[in-house]
């Protein structure tokens, strides 16, 4: 039996965005099923658009993500002279030829082929040249059967017929002696014995041309797999204006690698009505029959939903550890690892993203909070003076906060000012946060424990003094207004 050898070959021209990442995903998950091989390879023939930065980050985006390789990464531009020995060979045996016809002159046939109303193919003048200019540089091209259908027998998509004439006699090597797409790929996938060629749909026009080339070389074919695009949530093409889209994106706003696969796996290919999986699980499970013809919409509200389910999953010395950074990004120097841990602790079920994380825990971390403008009107008022002095006189009395005292206390005032508990709890809240809404107030108590929860009140207590002279000034003095 055969040994699976699956390939990703992203060209390094910017990031890697979701729908290459996918595309590694499902390569990388059919290698790992079938236990084959997984290879990388990166296409950078395009010397004037690939960068080492963007290579770089190809890399570093799928060691996140934990789609490792078997072998490469290979480099395109180290292989260039296999492209031309094979693109000579085809020459040397009628299957390809060369092609003087300057930039300008080929502009010129495909503009008057368009007048025409004619498709814009090559009128194959260098096929039947006698003669060849002896300085003049040359790209070499070709030579496509004219009759009869290219079939793609697609794993994904089902057959696909092509008709020959409709192709072009396309330029294998260029002028400059790098080759094109559609040949350097056919090579390289020959090379490295790649048994199965599963990329984005926007390539299944590429394969008719490929397969005549593999054909010509006399190799056998590959089984191809053209999975469906991704789209935006308007089932639109997928754009900025949708969101991320390139996973370190995704990383920087804070999602888990384990839920961005989890998330993107299911873009296409389904498995009843299962969501979470892990990567033993997904390892056991995929197959390419269970991914669909149709494009798949992005749903930023399920990623979402997934990561939050694996942050609460996540080993806590460990969330500690990669929600630090994000943390450390808006400011804050963390030395007490204790107050950490409980920060994360009090958050680890209401936050859905690592950033989301560090922002909600700021008030934790910060010396001098910042009250929200509404919450502070609503309930930092005169009324609530007695309720901190009081708090403060019993916690003077604690050695430490513990939440269950803390729950008690709140309890207490709450019945004997005979108010409901909201109206203990909501001016504690807004004086300890800065905002409305945080986790149980009592927790939070607990987590800043008694010297920064008293400091807090007091300092609250000066707001409302200062706010409560502020209006009581204008309103006997209009004119300050």
């Amino acid at each position: 039996m055969t040994t699976v050898r699956t390939r990703f070959a992203p060209s390094p021209t910017g990031d890697l965005h979701i729908g290459g990442a996918r595309t590694a995903l499902f390569n990388w998950l059919l290698a790992r099923h079938t236990g084959g091989a997984f290879i990388l390879r990166i296409e950078d023939t395009d010397v004037a658009r690939s960068t080492r930065e963007s290579i770089q980050v190809i890399l570093d985006a799928m060691s996140w993500l934990g789609l490792d390789w078997d072998e490469g990464p290979f480099y395109q531009t180290e292989r260039v002279f296999l492209y031309r020995e094979m693109a000579n060979q085809l020459v040397n045996e009628g299957k390809a030829y060369r092609c003087f016809c300057p930039p300008e002159e080929l502009e010129d046939k495909r503009e008057a082929a368009m007048k025409a109303g004619l498709k814009p193919k090559y009128d194959r003048t260098c096929l039947h040249r006698k003669a060849f200019p002896p300085d003049r540089p040359f790209a070499i091209r070709f030579l496509s059967p004219e009759e009869g259908k290219t079939l793609v027998e697609d794993l994904i998509q089902g057959r696909v017929e092509f008709d020959n004439s409709e192709l072009d006699d396309l330029i294998i090597l260029r002028s400059d002696g790098f080759p094109t797409y559609n040949f350097s790929v056919v090579v390289d996938d020959v090379t490295m014995k790649i048994t199965h060629v599963i990329r984005g749909n926007d390539h299944l026009n590429n394969t008719p041309r490929q397969i005549q080339i593999y054909q010509a070389l006399g190799y056998p074919l590959p089984k191809f797999g053209h999975v469906p695009m991704i789209l935006g949530p308007d089932k639109k093409k997928l754009s900025k204006r949708h969101g991320a889209q390139s996973v370190m994106e995704y990383q920087k706003m804070g999602y888990l690698p384990q839920a961005v696969v989890n998330y993107l796996v299911r873009l296409g290919w389904s498995y009843g009505d299962q969501e979470e999986f892990t990567l033993k699980e997904l390892i056991e499970k995929f197959t390419l029959e269970a991914v669909g013809k149709a494009a798949a919409a992005v749903n930023p509200g399920k990623l979402d939903w997934l990561n939050s389910q694996y942050i609460k999953k996540t080993e806590t010395d460990e969330l500690v550890r990669i929600v630090l950074p994000f943390i450390e990004d808006r400011g804050y120097s963390i030395g007490d690892s204790d107050l950490l841990r409980k920060a994360v602790l009090s958050f680890r079920e209401r936050s859905k993203t690592l950033a989301e994380m560090a922002e909600l825990s700021e008030f934790y971390f910060c010396e001098k909070i910042v009250y929200e403008e509404a919450a502070a009107q609503k309930f930092l008022k005169g009324e609530s003076l007695p309720i901190f002095e009081e708090v403060i006189e019993s916690l003077l009395k604690e050695a430490i906060l513990k939440k269950e005292s803390n729950h008690h206390l709140i309890q207490r005032l709450s019945e004997s000012r005979q108010e409901p508990l909201v109206k203990i709890a909501q001016p504690l809240r807004v004086a300890l946060t800065g905002r409305a809404v945080s986790p149980p107030i009592d927790e939070v108590m607990e987590v800043l424990g008694k010297e920064k929860v008293i400091q807090r009140l007091r300092r609250a207590m000066e707001y409302i003094v200062k706010s409560e002279i502020r209006i009581s000034k204008s309103e006997t003095n209009p004119k300050s207004k």
